[in-house]
């Protein structure tokens, strides 16, 4: 085996445990995590989104009964 097969063969060796490490082997891996993390931002940024249209309806309907007790 010349050097240049030595090398890639290490660096074969290197990237397979990258993928297993990031893929997970029989646990989750990072990707996995990741991807909850988003998961869970995401739920977060819909419930914001509800909670802003809740607050902006109720600020509305303060408008409108100002509006409709001042005349």
């Amino acid at each position: 085996m010349t050097e240049f097969e030595g090398q890639v063969l290490g660096d074969l060796k290197v990237l397979k445990s990258q993928v297993d490490h990031l893929l997970g082997i029989g646990q989750p891996g990072r990707l996995v995590q990741l991807e909850e993390r988003v998961e869970r931002h995401e739920r977060s940024v819909q419930r914001m989104k509800g909670f802003t249209t809740a607050v902006g309806t109720l600020v509305t309907l303060a408008h409108l009964a100002i509006d409709y007790f001042r005349r």
